[in-house]
C-alpha cells in the first residue's frame, strides 16, 4: 500500500491552504470575533469509503492548533449517509478558514475509495485483483494511490522508475515486440520484470516466445482474454486493461486474467458529499 510520507501532506497542505487564503480569510476577520468559538461536526451526505481523515485534520490544526479534534472514524472504513467523521472545538476565525481546504482533501480521497469500493465490490469473487494506474491528478499521485489502497486496490506502479512495461510506441521505435522485449531485458536488472502491452492474440504469442514476464492485455473483449489465458497457461501474469467501466469490469474479470487496472478510479472519481456544520444549527 503506498502511504504519503509527512513530507509529501505538509507539501500539498502547504499548497493548498496557499492557494485558498490568499492574504488571509477576509469575511470572518470581519465578521467574527478574535475569541469566538465554534463547535463543529463532519458527516458524510452519502455511503462512502473514508479517506484523508487525519489530512483534513492536520489542515485544521495548522490554522487552529489549539483546536479539540475527535475522529468518529478511520480511513477505508465505510460509513453510512449521515454518519459522523469528525467533530472540532475551537477558535471560529481558523477553523473557519481551514473549512473549504480540510473538506476539499476528504471529498476527493474518499471519492477515490469510494469510487474505487465499487470496483472491488464488482469483482469479488473472480479471483482477479483490482490495480490502479498513473492516470492521477499531477501533484496527488501518492495520495490518489493512497485512497485506492483504502478502497480495496492494489497499487500498480507509482513512477516510471518502479517498472518496465513496453508499450505501443515503445514496440514501434524499437521495429517489433520482440526486438523491444530484448531490448529491455538485456537492459534492466534481472530481477526487474518486462510487463509488455498486447492488442491482440497474435501479439501474446508473440511476447511469450520472445521471454515477456507479464502481458498487459489492452481493449481485447472478455473472449479474446479467455483465449489469451489458454494460450498462456498460468506461465506468466496476465493484466487487463482498456475500457474498464464498473458495466465491464465483471465479465473482464472472470475471464481468467491476473490482474485488472483501470484509470476510472483515480482519473475519473466524482468528489463525495460530506459536509462541515456547527452541532448547535
Amino acid at each position: 500500500m503506498t502511504t504519503p510520507n509527512q513530507k509529501t501532506i505538509d507539501r500539498l497542505i502547504d499548497g493548498a491552504l496557499e492557494e485558498d487564503l490568499g492574504i488571509g480569510d477576509l469575511t470572518s476577520a470581519a465578521t467574527l470575533g478574535n475569541e469566538a468559538q465554534l463547535h463543529l461536526v463532519m458527516e458524510t451526505r452519502e455511503d462512502i469509503i473514508v479517506a484523508g481523515l487525519h489530512i483534513a485534520g492536520q489542515v485544521f490544526k495548522r490554522l487552529a492548533p489549539d483546536v479539540y479534534i475527535q475522529c468518529l472514524s478511520e480511513d477505508g472504513a465505510r460509513v453510512k449517509s449521515g454518519g459522523r467523521l469528525m467533530t472540532l472545538e475551537g477558535l471560529a476565525q481558523p477553523l473557519l478558514s481551514a473549512e473549504r481546504t480540510a473538506l476539499n482533501i476528504v471529498q476527493i480521497l474518499s471519492g477515490i475509495a469510494t469510487e474505487t469500493g465499487r470496483f472491488v465490490d464488482a469483482i469479488a469473487g473472480s479471483g482477479a485483483i483490482l490495480l490502479d494506474t498513473r492516470k492521477t491528478i499531477p501533484g496527488l499521485r501518492v495520495l490518489s494511490k493512497y485512497a485506492t489502497s483504502m478502497g480495496g486496490a492494489t497499487n500498480h506502479r507509482m513512477r516510471l522508475d518502479d517498472g518496465v512495461l513496453i508499450k505501443d510506441n515503445h514496440i514501434a521505435v524499437c521495429g517489433g515486440l520482440t526486438a523491444a522485449i530484448q531490448r529491455a531485458k538485456s537492459q534492466v536488472p534481472t530481477l526487474t520484470k518486462v510487463q509488455v502491452e498486447c492488442d491482440n492474440l497474435d501479439q501474446v504469442k508473440e511476447a511469450l516466445k520472445a521471454g515477456a514476464e507479464s502481458l498487459l492485455l489492452d481493449n481485447m473483449s472478455p473472449d479474446t482474454m479467455r483465449q489469451a489465458v489458454e494460450l498462456v497457461q498460468g506461465q506468466i501474469t496476465l493484466e487487463a486493461s482498456g475500457g474498464i467501466t464498473l458495466d465491464t469490469v465483471r465479465a473482464k474479470a472472470e475471464s481468467g486474467v491476473d490482474l485488472i487496472s483501470t484509470g476510472k478510479i483515480t482519473q475519473s472519481a466524482p468528489s463525495v458529499d460530506i459536509g462541515l456544520d456547527d452541532v448547535e444549527t
